[in-house]
């Protein structure tokens, strides 16, 4: 018999679905939202039912907004001519924060996988093709994770920017085989960023 109360384990398991959290951590987010105010767990589930309904892709890169265009793709200053693809937003939080990139962006919203039942259809390829077929972008740059199907998804989309006559570049490893972009200290990501090699 289980003497854990349904809507408790109900909890736990909304919890333990979330990414990097077994069932002791969510366990203890489980029991922190039954310790809170009435009005503070009404703010965390706002804010999340908020955040669902609100937020969509950017039309133009795919960051996540608000708007119609995120704040990088509506930023004046940005260098328009410089695209920077990442598998997912996170990734475009990780290369703000180095405070030094001034190009925009472009999100995949995934990985090449014929594992997992992912083609490039089901990323964000068509509309990065389009952008560089209005003529206006000098380089591309390639900073998937370096995994092997951020290695097979860069490959593949070099191949389809090389006769567009766009230079292809790639990240520099200075960030380990394996890792992700998201845990990257900016020092790192930033000598990534310099010493990327043309694909």
């Amino acid at each position: 018999m289980d003497s854990t109360a349904a809507p408790l384990q109900k909890l736990i398991e909304q919890f333990a679905r979330l990414p990097g959290v077994g069932r002791k951590m969510a366990q203890r987010f489980a029991f922190y939202v039954l310790d809170l105010p009435e009005d503070k767990a009404k703010e965390f589930s706002t804010a999340i039912l908020e955040a669902k309904s609100k937020i969509k892709k950017c039309s133009v890169c795919g960051n996540f907004t608000e708007g119609e265009l995120c704040p990088i793709c509506s930023a004046k200053g940005r260098d328009a001519s410089l695209i920077c693809v990442v598998e997912d937003p996170r990734d475009v939080l990780a290369f703000e924060r180095t405070r030094e990139y001034n190009g925009v962006y472009h999100v995949l919203h995934g990985l090449i996988s014929p594992m997992d039942g992912i083609g490039p259809d089901q990323l964000t390829i068509k509309e990065l093709l389009a952008r560089i077929a209005k003529g206006d972008v000098s380089e591309v740059i390639m900073a998937t994770n370096p995994t092997v199907e951020g290695e097979a998804t860069a490959m593949y989309i070099a191949k389809l920017l090389k006769p567009l006559g766009v230079k292809v570049s790639r990240l520099a490893y200075g960030i380990p085989v394996g890792g992700n972009l998201e845990y990257a200290d900016e020092v790192t990501l930033w000598r990534a960023m310099e010493g990327r090699s043309e694909l």
